[in-house]
């Protein structure tokens, strides 16, 4: 948030300054080009500010309470939704992941049994789904804990991040086949494949 205060403040400062006294013509061309782009920048973030709570409110009327969970903003929600596109387009949870590009392939070698995830599917859900992962391993407490005790297991980061893509890609409906992106998965379910 401080990021955004500096850079407001910054555009504001650049938008406002007055050109000095005497200045050549390329100066006044460069100070004039300088405080276009910073205008356009401000109002460019206004619209953005705009734009992202107006989808929030969409998100919330088609899929509500999505982006109360943890780690699911209004983007990666309606990616989700977007997706999903309608009810009967994944029969069963393994559609869904499949669709999403996060269903387990298995990738053993000698005595090593592995799964790697899946990487085909929908990259824009895959990368939503992503990104819901690694905030929940950034800032979610219950998923910070699952983490620690992964990695006391000795699982890597990467393996955890995999487990918790996996469970995420599941929809948790309470109807076996009904799953819609409203009920993503909570993520701690999530077992090594």
């Amino acid at each position: 948030m401080a990021r955004r205060t500096r850079l407001s403040s910054t555009l504001t400062g650049l938008a406002s300054r007055r050109q000095p006294p005497g200045a050549t013509r390329a100066q006044a061309v460069r100070h004039a080009e300088i405080r276009r782009l910073a205008l356009a920048l401000r109002n460019a973030a206004q619209e953005v500010k705009a734009n992202y709570a107006q989808l929030a409110t969409i998100v919330e009327e088609l899929a509500p309470g999505l982006t109360s969970r943890p780690g699911i903003g209004p983007v990666t929600a309606a990616q989700a939704i977007v997706s999903f596109s309608h009810p009967g387009r994944c029969r069963h949870d393994a559609a869904f992941a499949r669709l999403g590009g996060t269903s387990p392939l298995e990738a053993s070698s000698g005595q090593t049994t592995r799964h790697r995830l899946n990487r085909g599917g929908d990259r824009a859900l895959n990368s939503a789904i992503h990104m819901i992962a690694t905030t929940r391993m950034r800032c979610d407490p219950a998923t910070i804990a699952y983490v620690t005790r992964r990695r006391a297991e000795g699982k890597t980061t990467r393996e955890i991040r995999r487990c918790l893509i996996g469970g995420l890609s599941v929809p948790r409906s309470g109807q076996p086949g009904r799953g819609s992106p409203v009920a993503l998965g909570d993520g701690l379910v999530a077992e090594p494949l």
